[in-house]
């Protein structure tokens, strides 16, 4: 329902995140991974990508600071046994990136090190993940991308409408921000309009 919000980052905690957009405050519901990078922007504008999720009587908003993390948060309920809560706990406790390794080398143990996730929940996540991971699953690749920033996903987001393959403006991006990540918006797309 909700892509992303982006707005100025009223309040934040290790938990939950409020982001005011076009006059309303968000609460989002963030992890530990999504507080780490965000914390120390209030008052600043922040873009968090988010996961709409309603039960019964109960409608409630997850943000994240990258599409990886939201990725497989999204996998990591579609799991018998995992709840939007665990999920949480599990991207609080690892990085996304470190999740898709654990699932690719079945380390159970660092599932099972997570408070909530027991061995049978553990087994289940490496198991039901792999499979989708085997398949070379596009949203588990992203979570393995750079860690993306705003300033690569508007030059991405325009050279895209400009024609240019997905692929080959990430791989462009990637190496323009690695020789000079401070570049500004308008500086990067006019670099990778020249190597494209």
């Amino acid at each position: 329902m909700y892509e992303y919000i982006t707005g100025r980052l009223e309040e934040v905690s290790p938990t939950d995140a409020i982001v005011e957009a076009a006059g309303v405050g968000y609460d989002l519901l963030i992890s530990l991974s999504t507080f780490s990078k965000i914390q120390g922007m209030q008052g600043q504008t922040v873009k968090l990508y988010t996961s709409h999720l309603v039960r019964e009587d109960d409608e409630t908003l997850y943000g994240f600071a990258d599409r990886g993390e939201r990725s497989v948060f999204l996998h990591l309920i579609s799991v018998s046994g995992v709840g939007p809560g665990s999920a949480r706990m599990i991207l609080s406790a690892m990085t996304a990136d470190e999740v898709r390794q654990a699932v690719l080398t079945g380390d159970v143990n660092r599932f099972k090190s997570v408070k909530g996730i027991g061995l049978k929940t553990a087994q289940r996540i490496i198991v039901d993940l792999k499979d989708k991971i085997g398949k070379g699953g596009e949203e588990f690749s992203l979570a393995t991308a750079p860690s993306s920033s705003p300033v690569r996903e508007e030059a991405l987001g325009a050279l895209t409408m400009l024609g240019f393959s997905k692929p080959a403006v990430e791989k462009t991006l990637d190496k323009l921000l690695k020789e000079n990540p401070d570049c500004s918006l308008e500086d990067l797309i006019k670099k990778a309009l020249k190597l494209m």
